[in-house]
């Protein structure tokens, strides 16, 4: 019965290493690489040209944050289903500050489907590109103050870790330095600081995000038990 139970524990686990997987994907395809082909964030006329002259680009941009938004959810619910028998309230805490960031990438979102409709209609040039500025300035600043809870969410991942050891605890301390790090980058950020540090503080959270995904697809998860 335990030998199943673990069973099913390692396919829960593997199912949340791929939602995670298609997170990092979806995020590597949306923001870095096709991000840059239609949103200029120094020339509002360029992205309101790009929006309205490569609208399939635009779309795709669209599609792939829409994916960002499900993935995101999905690894939400499914670390809350693969924890929650090892600490409740870090499960709910992980979930539930994972959906928030999920959330607040929504309004990046709706802010791109907007800024594809006014490029599209029939306002003067002038208040098409204010507009587009505007929603660029929103989609902007969802992804930085959702990197808070993006911060948040891997806290309790990395302790619940180091608590339980079904993992290695050294991925949860990585999990949680890297939390902490997000939190002080964005904090560092919305109060002016422009110091090439600031981008340094994330970097342990990239390395756990890699390391705990290759561990949930090969690994899984330990039995109770070790």
């Amino acid at each position: 019965m335990k030998e199943t139970s673990h069973i099913t524990q390692v396919r829960t686990a593997r199912l949340t290493g791929i939602w995670y997987l298609c997170l990092a994907i979806t995020g590597v395809l949306g923001v870095m690489v096709l991000h840059p082909q239609v949103y200029s964030a120094a020339d509002s006329e360029a992205t309101l040209e790009n929006l309205a002259t490569k609208e399939l680009m635009a779309r795709a941009r669209i599609l792939a944050e829409l994916a960002i938004i499900v993935s995101q959810a999905l690894a939400a619910v499914w670390f809350y289903k693969l924890f929650k028998d090892i600490n409740t309230w870090g499960a709910w805490t992980l979930g539930i500050w994972g959906m928030m960031n999920s959330a607040v990438i929504m309004i990046s979102a709706i802010s791109m489907g907007a800024a594809l409709d006014v490029a599209n209609s029939a306002l003067s040039m002038e208040e098409k590109v204010v507009l587009v500025q505007l929603l660029s300035f929103l989609m902007t600043h969802a992804w930085g103050v959702g990197s808070l809870f993006f911060g948040l969410w891997l806290i309790p991942m990395g302790y619940i870790i180091v608590t339980s050891n079904r993992m290695p605890r050294w991925l949860g301390r990585t999990l949680i330095i890297g939390g902490i790090g997000y939190l002080i980058s964005t904090f560092l950020k919305y109060a002016g600081v422009s110091s090439p540090l600031v981008d340094v503080l994330v970097i342990p959270a990239t390395i756990g995000e890699f390391w705990i995904v290759g561990y949930l697809l090969i690994y899984g998860i330990r039995p109770s038990n070790e």
